[in-house]
C-alpha cells in the first residue's frame, strides 16, 4: 500500500510531539509524583475531549464499547502512569528509545494473539530500527541514571502500546479517529479524577512559582502530547495501518537527540549511525516482500 504524504506529515508532527513529550514529563516530576503528573495528564486530556467523548460514546455501537475501553486502558491510562514512575530513575533519551519497541511487540502479538504475520521486510525493518535507536542512547547503556528496574516498566507500556495499535486495527478500524479517541477518554476520565484526588494533589498543590510552571508543562503534556496527538495517532492507523503508525516511535528517539543537543549534549558519530538505521528501518518496513501478509 502506497502511503499519501499527508500520512508522513502526520507521522512527522506525532514523532516532534511524543519525542518531546519526555523532557515534559522530567519537568512535570520537578513539582509532583509520577501518579499526579500521569493522573493530570489523562484528566486535562479527558476533561476537554469529554465535551465530545459522551455524545460519542452514543454513537458508537454498544458491541464496540468494551474494545473502546480496552483500547483506552492499554493505550492510554495504564502507560501514562508507568512513564513517569519510571522517568524517577530513567533519563529522558532512554525512555525515548526504550519507546521504539513497540513495533516488535506488533510483530509478536500480531503473530501468536492475532494470527497475523509479518513481512520479512517488516521483521528485518524493525530489528535494524530498533539497534538504530538504541545506538542513539550512546554508551551510557542501562548504568548512572538508568535503573533497569525502571526501563522495564517503559517495556511493559510499549508491550501496552503495540496491543493497543492490534486492537484498534482490527475491531476498531470503522470508528472515526475523533469519535473514538474523545469516547475513550471519557471512559477513563472519573478514574483518573479519582487517582488524582487520593493522590494528594489538592493536598499539596499551592500555587508556588515551581509547582505552576510544572503544571503548565503537564497541561501542555495532557492537550498536545495526549489528546490532539491521540487523535491524529488513532486517524493515523486507521489509514494506513498499526506497523506504519508505529514507526513514529523510530522518530521520536531522533527528536530527543535534537533536544540533547538544544542543552549542550555531543553529537556523535553512532548518533548518526543510529538516525541512518532508523530511516533504513521505516524504509524497509514499507517496501513490499513478493509475497506480502501486512501487519
Amino acid at each position: 500500500m502506497k502511503i499519501e504524504l499527508k500520512y508522513w506529515i502526520i507521522l512527522g508532527i506525532l514523532a516532534l510531539t511524543w519525542g518531546s513529550s519526555f523532557i515534559l514529563i522530567k519537568q512535570g516530576l520537578v513539582s509532583y509524583t509520577p501518579y499526579q503528573v500521569g493522573a493530570l495528564r489523562l484528566s486535562i486530556a479527558g476533561g476537554v475531549l469529554a465535551i465530545w467523548g459522551i455524545p460519542s460514546l452514543f454513537k458508537i455501537p454498544r458491541k464496540k464499547l468494551p474494545y473502546v475501553a480496552l483500547a483506552g486502558f492499554c493505550g492510554n491510562f495504564i502507560p501514562m502512569f508507568l512513564f513517569p514512575m519510571a522517568q524517577t530513575h530513567v533519563s529522558s533519551s532512554m525512555a525515548g528509545i526504550l519507546d521504539s519497541l513497540v513495533p516488535l511487540f506488533i510483530l509478536l502479538f500480531g503473530a501468536l494473539l492475532f494470527n497475523i504475520k509479518g513481512t520479512k521486510n517488516q521483521i528485518i525493518g524493525a530489528v535494524i530500527g530498533f539497534f538504530g535507536a538504541v545506538l542513539l542512547i550512546g554508551g551510557d547503556g542501562f548504568s548512572g541514571e538508568n535503573s533497569l528496574m525502571h526501563c522495564l516498566l517503559i517495556v511493559l507500556a510499549t508491550a501496552l502500546y503495540g496491543l493497543n495499535s492490534l486492537i484498534l486495527t482490527r475491531y476498531l478500524n470503522d470508528v472515526p479517529s475523533f469519535q473514538l479517541s474523545s469516547a475513550l477518554f471519557t471512559i477513563w476520565l472519573a478514574p483518573s479524577l479519582i487517582i488524582l484526588y487520593f493522590s494528594g494533589f489538592f493536598d499539596v498543590y499551592q500555587g508556588t512559582p515551581e509547582q505552576i510552571k510544572s503544571l503548565g508543562f503537564v497541561a501542555i503534556l495532557g492537550l498536545m502530547g495526549t489528546a490532539l496527538a491521540m487523535i491524529l495517532f488513532y486517524k493515523l492507523i486507521q489509514a494506513t495501518g498499526s506497523m506504519f503508525a508505529s514507526m513514529v516511535t523510530y522518530l521520536m528517539p531522533i527528536i530527543s537527540v535534537f533536544w540533547g543537543f538544544m542543552v549542550g549534549e555531543k553529537i556523535t558519530w553512532m548518533h548518526l549511525v543510529g538516525f541512518a538505521m532508523i530511516l533504513s528501518g521505516v524504509y524497509l518496513t514499507q517496501k513490499k516482500d513478493k509475497n506480502i501478509e501486512v501487519v
